[in-house]
């Protein structure tokens, strides 16, 4: 995958827009953070590090770990919390299908929650 297929990808979920607050006259676009209209919330944070291209996904502990163990391009996320975040590598051992499935589990981490009206 490359970066812009990443930030097309994210864009088709409801509500997903295209972030830079990281942006610097040196570097500008050097984060694309892709976050939920509603709350604001990041759910991708894609960058370049090491000349790889990394993307940066909330997730599950218990699912980060695994993946961690089950992946070799899944380590702790770089600059966030790593508890609660995945780095994903981009062409490493991860296959795009797995990366899109990660992104999917990511936005519906943030997403709003559906709140039930009282009776």
């Amino acid at each position: 995958m490359t970066r812009q297929e990443i930030i097309d990808y994210c864009l088709t979920f409801p509500a997903a827009y295209e972030d830079y607050p990281f942006d610097s006259i040196a570097d500008p676009g050097a984060w694309a953070v892709m976050r939920h209209r509603t709350n604001r919330k990041s759910f991708a944070l894609v960058y370049e590090r090491n000349g790889k291209l990394c993307v940066n996904l909330k997730c599950d502990p218990l699912e980060a770990d695994f993946l961690r163990q089950a992946f070799e391009g899944v380590t702790p996320g770089w600059h966030m919390n790593k508890e609660h975040w995945n780095t994903v590598v981009i062409g490493s051992d991860v296959p795009d299908e797995e990366i899109k499935r990660q992104i999917e589990s990511s936005y519906d981490l943030i997403r709003p929650k559906v709140k039930r009206r009282a009776r």
